[in-house]
């Protein structure tokens, strides 16, 4: 078992100041040493819990690169508890066309105006 602190800091808004604080905590140092403090599934548990919030990290980011259902699918279908998720590849065009399709007729505007000034500049 090993210490591990952790600190925190909440920003200063409005009238209220920073604010930090830090905590130290017991902390195993094996898989063995977590199910004897905690139990098998706390273990489990949290560690799923912690795998949804990478999965929805990598997939909020692929929705932001307009990436496809199915390229994200494939990607992360097969993606591993504890191993880096990689960046999928993205065809520009692709992804400018999927990002036009999905605008209202403002944006489209808006995306068609950007791509002219842009072709006029090159």
């Amino acid at each position: 078992m090993k210490d591990f602190t952790v600190s925190a800091k909440v920003p200063a808004k409005d009238d209220q100041p920073e604010k930090t604080g830090q905590v130290t905590v017991k902390v195993p140092e094996t898989i063995e040493e977590a199910v004897q403090m905690f139990g098998g599934d706390a273990v489990l548990s949290n560690a799923i819990a912690n795998w949804k919030v990478t999965l929805q990290a990598a997939l909020r980011n692929a929705l932001k690169r307009n990436e496809s259902p199915e390229a994200i699918q494939g990607r992360l279908g097969s993606a591993k508890m504890g191993v880096a998720v990689t960046k999928g590849s993205v065809d520009p065009k692709a992804a400018f066309l999927a990002q036009f399709q999905a605008a209202g007729p403002k944006e489209r505007k808006a995306l068609l105006a950007e791509l002219q000034a842009a072709a006029e500049s090159m």
